[in-house]
């Protein structure tokens, strides 16, 4: 009876927990708050000693010579489309192959599993040169799936899904369903997907951040006047010979907003998947 009461005791946090929590989210959001309070203010007051720890006058005149120079407007609907469409396919594709090398027997199998996992081990960097020469041979330079279609799947999330699904999906089940009659469609559509909803959730949230915030190859991929992405369309912020340090925090603040805006709406569902992911291991 004891134990049971315990078991059903809400914990409660001291006054050093709160006083730490309070300075990790204080240190968390004083970048954003740092970003916000520099793209209000004028470059000159920025070079300045002390800086400015406080809003100025000029955010809206920044943040709309920055949508105007960067063409952010493109830029943002390009990005969302790139970053939507990376994270769709890597929940989809990820989740299917998890799924293979998790409950599914064929040849090979653990060979497979061990090429896939050994590619996270290569340095992007090594595969810049032949990639953009088969993008050129395709006549997809500076054009939106050149930087969708190399990544529409990742080792990564092979490997998070497989791991989900070996506890999270049990064996029996797909054995019933088979009985029943049921395709590997079925199975896939009917007990796989919906049981690996949560992990779906937080794959597609750290895809979408990552495709989001991708520089190295949307950089060497797609040009500022072509189809950039918010990162690219960012770079022609910061030309000249003295750049202007307030515009270019501007521009930086509205290639976030669209994330936090995204976090606000659908972060309860989010959380919500990770704590039923958590409650099924």
């Amino acid at each position: 009876m004891l134990s049971a009461k315990r078991a059903g005791r809400q914990l409660h946090g001291g006054r050093i927990t709160h006083a730490v929590l309070i300075v990790f989210t204080i240190g968390s959001l004083f970048p954003l708050v740092w970003t916000a309070i520099a793209a209000s203010r004028s470059s000159s007051r920025l070079a300045q000693t002390p800086p400015p720890f406080w809003f100025g006058g000029n955010l809206f005149k920044n943040l709309e010579i920055a949508w105007t120079d960067a063409n952010m407007g493109t830029a943002l609907l390009n990005t969302t489309v790139v970053a939507g469409s990376i994270a769709a396919g890597t929940v989809l594709f990820s989740t299917l192959a998890g799924f293979a090398f998790a409950k599914l027997r064929f040849r090979f199998k653990n060979l497979l599993l061990v090429l896939v996992i050994g590619t996270m081990m290569v340095p992007p960097q090594l595969s810049v040169v032949p990639l953009y020469m088969l993008i050129a041979e395709l006549s997809w330079t500076d054009q939106l799936q050149s930087v969708i279609l190399p990544t529409l799947v990742s080792a990564f999330g092979v490997f998070f899904m497989r791991q989900y699904l070996i506890e999270a999906l049990p064996t029996e089940l797909i054995e019933a369903a088979r009985v029943d009659g049921a395709n590997s469609w079925r199975v896939v559509w009917h007990i796989v997907f919906p049981a690996a909803r949560p992990a779906m959730a937080v794959l597609g949230m750290l895809t979408f951040v990552m495709a989001w915030n991708d520089f190295f190859w949307p950089i060497i991929a797609l040009t500022q006047n072509g189809s950039p992405t918010v990162q690219v369309a960012l770079t022609g912020l910061g030309r000249g010979y003295i750049p202007d340090q307030s515009v270019i925090m501007a521009g930086a603040l509205l290639g976030t907003l669209p994330l936090l805006i995204a976090f606000v709406v659908f972060g309860k569902h989010i959380v919500g998947g990770i704590m039923q992911g958590a409650v099924k291991g």
